[in-house]
């Protein structure tokens, strides 16, 4: 990392802990900042972010947090390889679960952490200030989308992470609602979004809402498993100019859904078949595939600059 002395805010994101922990280990360990600035907060430096570091490492295994401090405020090399020392008996616990972030930075890396502990408060200081900083699009292909898919890797291979993935989903959810919130819309609502008949996953479209939610665009969210005349219902009541219809997986996704929605007497200008489930060359004519979030909100976008030209003569 950096030699840069870092807030309080940013120390917790690269550690995946809720600040408000950081002031406990603070208050009770002694594990503070050591930089003070006159007039400033006091930032922590390098040397402060290792010994939390191993704070958090320890903590996770299973160790007290006194002993862990004791050992945190110890030179690094004095960490015993095997943690399992440190508990009675010389045992270890069965920890060690780690969710595969790939190349992702360490914001990724600190909220997967958050993710396993089931701490929502650091996982919320962790997308929330993201959000701010970097906007929807960023935050969901550079922070959200390697955790979701480390937690989905981990899934397929020990069928565990269930809860983590829940509690994760949720706290992702409640980010999104809050950014979209933040930024009413400026004008009609004028895309439908929809999961395909059976599809659960409604992640990737609330990430795509709050992305239309940053430029001002309004959007109708029907949510998962909507069946195609529930679908269909839907656009001859509000006349979209555009439906996105997700689709996760290939068995939730029916080319005759692209097929009805382009044959609606209110056809829409644009239909986005969005997700990994649907396959190019089974398209319908006229369904256009998305390669990702920010090809679907430029599209969107699109429809909405072409009905706001003035009309020609």
């Amino acid at each position: 990392m950096a030699d840069e002395a870092l807030s309080a805010g940013a120390v917790a994101r690269r550690l995946g802990v809720a600040v408000t922990t950081l002031r406990t280990w603070h208050q009770r360990y002694g594990l503070g900042p050591s930089e003070h600035v006159p007039g400033h907060h006091r930032r922590y430096t390098p040397a402060d972010l290792a010994r939390l570091e191993i704070m958090r490492r320890l903590t996770a295994e299973g160790v007290t947090p006194a002993e862990a401090a004791r050992w945190a405020r110890q030179a690094p090399a004095a960490i015993p390889a095997d943690l399992g020392t440190l508990r009675p008996g010389g045992t270890r616990d069965g920890g060690g679960t780690t969710i595969p972030v790939g190349r992702a930075g360490p914001a990724a890396r600190g909220l997967a952490r958050a993710a396993m502990r089931l701490d929502p408060v650091a996982i919320g200081e962790a997308i929330a200030p993201a959000l701010a900083a970097d906007g929807v699009v960023a935050t969901w292909d550079g922070l959200l989308r390697p955790v979701l898919a480390g937690i989905g890797e981990r899934h397929a291979a020990t069928a565990g992470l269930i809860e983590v993935e829940h509690l994760m989903s949720r706290c992702v959810s409640e980010a999104f609602a809050t950014a979209a919130r933040a930024r009413p819309p400026t004008g009609p609502a004028r895309i439908l979004l929809s999961c395909a008949d059976e599809e659960q996953h409604t992640l990737p479209l609330e990430a795509l809402a709050a992305a239309l939610a940053e430029t001002g665009m309004g959007c109708r969210m029907l949510g998962a498993r909507v069946p195609v005349a529930a679908l269909l219902e839907a656009v001859a009541r509000t006349g979209p100019a555009a439906v996105v219809l997700w689709s996760h997986t290939r068995a939730t996704a029916d080319p005759e859904q692209l097929s009805a929605l382009l044959a609606a007497p209110r056809r829409p200008l644009l239909v986005l078949a969005a997700g990994p489930g649907w396959q190019a060359d089974e398209l319908p004519a006229g369904a256009v595939r998305p390669v990702d979030l920010t090809e679907a909100v430029s599209l969107a976008l699109a429809v909405r600059d072409s009905l706001d030209q003035p009309a020609a003569g």
